[in-house]
């Protein structure tokens, strides 16, 4: 029963925030008749003023938006939830809060179970996938588990970025990170999708189809012991559910 709206990011270059998914997210939210979400500031640690800038945002959409911090029973607020927003910011410190409260599993089980829909955006899409392994975050605490929602037997890699062959940086590139992760032995990695920006995945029930807001964007595929492969935009990526 997933309902999911998955964004690598929150904005594009000189663009407002969520501003060049404001059609998809209206309309994902207008076609499963939610009309309030929850939101769920934790990536961040100033909870208010989060609230405010997403709250301004969903209001131009026509849409309610309330945080969860501000609840006096959170529980009872996950579950009368209409729809969730889990927004961007520190994956780390997303996922501890989320487990610190036991909110966890009680969202999990409204998305699964219930199939309330669920709109990530980077921290937020990252918590949709199986671990929070390849996020580009700094570990700034220290989450129980680095498990997360695993509404998705992937991964996602937001803001997925090219190695710049002029570039100057002698760093690791964001590809030579992923690989790393599948190089460990013995390990059960999943794949991974390497999201770039304007880039989102649209999931509904078993079915996942790779979207963006420009016309020529792929996300690049990191699966344990293959080459790397390019998925154009409106590729139906549901094969990834099996894997």
């Amino acid at each position: 029963m997933r309902k999911l709206l998955l964004l690598s990011t929150s904005v594009l270059q000189n663009g407002k925030y969520l501003d060049y998914a404001s059609d998809v997210i209206k309309a994902f939210f207008a076609e499963n008749g939610v009309s309030k979400i929850v939101f769920i500031p934790y990536a961040a640690h100033d909870h208010d003023a989060y609230e405010k800038k997403v709250k301004d945002a969903f209001l131009e959409f026509g849409l309610e938006l309330n945080s969860i911090h501000k609840s006096d029973n959170l529980m009872a607020t996950v579950k009368e939830a209409q729809g969730f927003f889990v927004g961007g910011g520190n994956t780390f410190l997303l996922l501890k809060t989320l487990y610190d409260l036991n909110l966890l599993e009680a969202i999990k089980s409204r998305v699964l179970q219930d199939g309330i829909p669920y709109m990530g955006s980077s921290a937020g899409t990252n918590l949709a996938t199986v671990n929070i392994c390849t996020t580009n975050d700094m570990p700034i605490v220290h989450p129980p588990t680095l498990d997360a929602f695993g509404f998705l037997p992937f991964n996602i890699n937001p803001h997925y970025l090219d190695h710049d062959p002029t570039s100057k940086h002698m760093g690791e590139s964001r590809e030579t990170r992923l690989s790393e992760y599948h190089d460990i032995p013995n390990a059960k990695s999943p794949p991974v999708l390497g999201l770039r920006e304007g880039s989102w995945l649209q999931v509904k029930d078993d079915q996942i189809l790779l979207k963006g807001s420009i016309s020529n964007q792929t996300a690049r595929l990191f699966v344990r012991g293959q080459q790397t492969k390019e998925h154009e935009v409106n590729s139906d990526l549901s094969f990834l559910l099996k894997m």
